[in-house]
C-alpha cells in the first residue's frame, strides 16, 4: 500500500520507517530539506534505538522523504503527524498542523479518487471533527464522507524505545465514523496485527483523540503517585522500592512506572496533561487529581537539591550531573529533570559539570556556560557531589569511579547506584 505521512519528527519518522520495514510504499513530506536528504540517504535524522538501521535499509527505496506535497497524490492514506506544542496556559497550539492540513486539502484537489487523512499528533477531542475536517473539505473542495475520510489514529510510542513500540503494540486504536477510513486503516495495519496480534480498539474519533491523553494523563499520575508514596518512605526511612516490588504483584497495580525518583519529563507527559486540565476546565471541570500530579513531579528536583544542601554547601565547588536527557534512549531534553537541577545548582553559586551520552550538544543551547564532560569518570573526577539525573547504563554502572571525587556524595534520583562503603548516599525516596 502507498502511504504518506506529513511531519518528520520523532513520531513521523519512527512510523514512516516503521511502515516501510512492514511492507509498504511510505512518502514522508517535511518541509526541513536536510530531514528530507538525511532520509533519502539512508541516514536517520533524530537519535532513536533501532531507527537508524530501518532508514539504513529502506530510506531511498520503500521509504521516500520530500518537501512536495504533490507527492501525496500516488498514496491512498496520508498521516499527519506534525506538533502540537504546548500555549504557557497548557492548551495546544494546532496551528501547525492546520496549515499542514490546508496545504493537503489544497493538494487533493487534484486527486480523482477517495483519500483517507488520518490525525497521529495528539489532539484534544474535537479537534479533528470539527477543526481539520472543515479545513480540508474547504481547502481540497471534496465532500467529507464522500470523496474525504477523516480518522484518528493515536500513537503510543516512547522515546527511546518507539520502534520497539510500534513493532510489538500493547494495542491499536483506530478511531473511525464511516467504513471506508476503518477499512483502509485495517489494510495499513494488517501486516502488524496479523504478526504481533495486538488488541484493535475501533472506536469514535472523539474517543480516540482521548483514549491517548487518558492513557498519558494516568501514567503521570501513576509515577506521582509512587512519587508521593517514596517520599512518605524516605520520611520513615523505608526502602521505597522493596515497598513497590510487593505493591507491583498486585495485579490491579502492576510494577509498571513504579519506579520512584526524579519524575517524569519529556514531550508527552507534560504537554498532554497541561493540554487535558486546560480542556476540562474549558468545560467547568476542575481536574484535581491532575493538578496533583503535576505538582508532585515539579516537586522532585527540589527534593532532591534539598537532599544535596543537607550534606554539601556547594558554592564554588564542582557538582557533577550525571543524565541530561528526560530518559534513557533519547536525546531530547525537553521537560528534562535535569533543567531544574542545573537551573537549582547555579542559584547555589555551583561549578556544574554535566555527563550524558547524546544529549550534551541539545543542553549547550540550553546551559552554554557550565562545563560539559566526555564520560562520567571525567564530570566524577574532583567532584564534591554528584547528583544522578538520568539512569543510563553507563551512569548506573558506575562503581570505583566515585572514588575520585573531593568528597564522595552521590544523591541518587533514579535508584541507579548501589549503596556502598566510601561514598555518602542518598537516595531521593529510598
Amino acid at each position: 500500500m502507498r502511504i504518506s505521512i506529513i511531519g518528520s519528527g520523532y513520531v513521523g519518522t519512527t512510523i514512516a520507517a516503521c511502515f516501510a520495514d512492514l511492507g509498504h510504499e511510505v512518502v514522508n513530506v517535511d518541509i526541513d530539506e536536510e530531514i528530507v536528504s538525511a532520509i533519502n540517504s539512508g541516514e536517520s535524522p533524530i537519535h532513536e534505538p533501532g531507527l537508524d538501521d530501518l532508514i539504513a535499509t529502506h530510506g531511498g527505496d520503500t521509504l521516500t522523504a520530500t518537501t512536495a506535497y504533490d507527492d501525496v497524490l500516488d498514496t491512498e492514506i496520508t498521516f499527519l503527524a506534525l506538533p502540537t506544542p504546548s500555549r504557557e496556559d497548557g492548551s495546544i497550539d494546532t496551528s501547525i498542523i492546520e496549515a499542514a492540513a490546508e496545504t493537503l486539502g489544497e493538494t487533493l484537489q487534484e486527486k480523482i479518487d477517495d483519500h483517507v487523512v488520518v490525525t497521529k499528533s495528539t489532539v484534544i477531542p474535537t479537534t479533528t471533527n470539527e477543526t481539520l475536517a472543515p479545513i480540508l473539505e474547504a481547502a481540497s473542495g471534496k465532500t467529507l464522507g464522500d470523496d474525504l475520510h477523516v480518522a484518528m489514529n493515536p500513537e503510543f510510542l516512547r522515546e527511546g524505545t518507539a520502534v520497539e513500540d510500534f513493532l510489538n503494540p500493547d494495542k491499536v486504536v483506530f478511531g473511525t465514523e464511516s467504513d471506508t477510513p476503518r477499512e483502509t486503516l485495517h489494510a495499513v495495519f494488517e501486516p502488524l496485527i496479523e504478526e504481533t496480534s495486538a488488541p484493535v480498539v475501533e472506536t469514535g474519533i472523539e474517543e480516540a483523540e482521548m483514549i491517548k491523553y487518558a492513557n498519558n494523563g494516568f501514567l503521570a499520575a501513576k509515577v506521582s503517585l509512587i512519587n508521593d508514596i517514596g517520599n512518605i518512605c524516605k520520611e520513615y526511612g523505608v526502602d521505597a522500592y522493596e515497598v513497590a516490588d510487593a505493591i507491583g504483584l498486585d495485579d490491579r497495580i502492576s510494577d509498571r512506572f513504579l519506579r520512584s525518583g526524579l519524575g517524569w519529563g519529556g514531550s508527552c507527559f507534560p504537554k498532554d496533561t497541561a493540554a487535558i486540565k486546560f480542556a476540562a476546565r474549558q468545560q467547568g471541570y476542575e481536574p484535581s487529581m491532575l493538578d496533583a500530579a503535576t505538582e508532585i513531579n515539579d516537586r522532585q528536583p527540589d527534593r532532591l537539591l534539598s537532599l544535596l544542601d543537607s550534606h554539601v554547601d556547594v558554592a564554588g565547588k564542582r557538582v557533577a550531573v550525571l543524565g541530561l536527557s528526560f530518559k534513557p534512549g533519547t536525546d531530547d531534553i525537553r521537560n528534562s529533570r535535569a533543567i531544574p537541577v542545573i537551573e537549582g545548582l547555579n542559584e547555589r553559586g555551583a561549578n556544574v559539570v554535566a555527563y550524558d551520552p547524546v544529549a550534551t550538544e541539545n543542553m549547550r543551547e540550553r546551559f552554554p556556560d557550565i562545563e560539559y564532560a566526555d564520560s562520567p569518570e571525567a564530570a566524577l573526577d574532583d567532584a564534591s557531589a554528584a547528583l544522578v539525573v538520568t539512569d543510563w547504563p553507563e551512569i548506573a554502572d558506575l562503581d570505583d569511579e566515585f572514588d575520585t571525587m573531593a568528597t564522595p556524595v552521590v544523591i541518587d534520583g533514579r535508584h541507579a547506584i548501589d549503596r556502598r562503603d566510601g561514598i555518602v548516599y542518598e537516595g531521593l525516596t529510598w
